[in-house]
């Protein structure tokens, strides 16, 4: 297994970093957290059109670059550490990965371009009120009424949920339960008997909606051929751990600006006649979060490489991904805050920029704990 990036791959994070240089400083960031979409469209067109982005791990057989899942999380390292506001994760990540686990060839082929595209933003639906991630904690129903399907249910916790224009929902086949019945759904976001609601979250880098279906027109994704059995639970479980993988690499590279952040403060503040970083503690404070930020480098550079080769032991390795880098994440920010003394957790300072998208980055998917019992259970099984 490969252990250090190729220099195709470093000359590709240098152009996704200079690109966000510009394009996210925290001026920008501050200014979109304040908007209902929370993104600005421009620079989304660029991301897609200049950098080709959005398609970029998507295959070339669907509109894409056919890259893998290394160079995808260099990509979300990179957003990660310019706390990007974009649909990124949600469209390109989470609602494209869903169609590709889950639908038929001419259902990838009618909706993956567009996605890849940037043209069309999808957003995945499948946590409910309950704050599940699992399989079994799906209770929205998908009901077949004979002219076609049709879901009811609620939705919570949606990212870009209220932005999107297409949305990939996870529903029950009325009558299942457990892992049995799951099922993709493709529903269209302006639809009839669709009602979305932006959510007020600590973190405003990353919105959330909560979604209502009353009978909402759908089309299931796949060809329906074994609705009962736990072949959704399985392209679900896929999903995510790819989608945890990704994130895992977002958060270490949040972790590396906040790292960053601190050291240069410490250096650059003085107390008592010297610069912070010369006391002892400060210094131990600071080599702790080095060791916790590499040790978690470590951990989503493995899960990517061992992903992109199709390592039988990638499911386990994103859960040690995730629990990793989310622990990693909200302990620099909470040690920054600390370094950073009586401004670390004002407003103005941009500490708490970090500190908020690490909080809600530690319980997207499932937090630290969820993640280590899942696995154990799969070292087990």
């Amino acid at each position: 297994m490969q252990f250090a990036f190729t220099d195709e791959q470093e000359q590709f994070r240098s152009v996704v970093r200079r690109f966000l240089r510009d394009k996210s400083p925290t001026s920008e960031v501050r200014r979109l957290m304040t908007t209902a979409e929370g993104f600005d469209a421009a620079v989304w067109r660029q991301l897609s059109d200049e950098l080709a982005l959005c398609g970029m791990h998507i295959p070339e057989a669907y509109g894409g670059a056919g890259f893998g899942a290394v160079e995808l999380g260099i990509a979300m390292e990179e957003q990660g550490r310019a706390l990007l506001c974009a649909p990124f994760f949600s469209s390109c990540v989470l609602a494209a990965g869903a169609i590709l686990n889950s639908a038929t060839q001419e259902q990838k082929i009618d909706l993956l371009p567009e996605i890849a595209s940037g043209t069309t933003r999808a957003a995945l639906a499948v946590t409910e009120p309950n704050g599940r991630w699992d399989a079994a904690g799906v209770q929205a129903s998908a009901i077949n009424n004979g002219g076609g399907w049709c879901i009811d249910g609620v939705k919570s916790f949606v990212i870009d949920g209220a932005s999107a224009d297409t949305l990939i929902v996870v529903a029950r086949i009325a009558g299942s339960t457990g892992a049995d019945g799951i099922a993709f759904f493709v529903v269209d976001a302006h639809a009839a008997g669709v009602t979305r609601t932006a959510l007020a979250t600590i973190d405003a880098t990353r919105k959330q909606a909560r979604i209502e279906f009353k009978r909402a027109p759908a089309e299931l994704l796949g060809d329906g051929a074994s609705l009962t059995a736990a072949d959704g639970a399985h392209a679900l479980a896929r999903t995510f751990d790819a989608a945890g993988i990704a994130l895992a690499n977002e958060m270490v590279g949040g972790a590396q600006a906040l790292l960053e952040s601190a050291v240069a403060y410490a250096n650059m503040r003085v107390q008592f006649g010297r610069a912070i970083g010369s006391f002892q503690a400060i210094k131990h404070k600071c080599a702790d979060m080095l060791l916790e930020v590499e040790l978690a480098k470590s951990a989503a550079y493995y899960a990517a490489q061992a992903q992109a080769q199709g390592d039988p032991q990638a499911p386990g390795l994103a859960c040690l991904a995730k629990a990793a880098a989310a622990d990693a994440y909200m302990r620099a920010a909470a040690n920054t805050i600390q370094i950073h003394g009586g401004i670390g957790f004002t407003w103005d300072n941009d500490t708490q920029l970090w500190f908020k998208r690490a909080k809600s980055s530690e319980v997207l998917l499932g937090d630290p704990n969820y993640h280590r019992e899942l696995m154990l259970q799969r070292l087990e099984a």
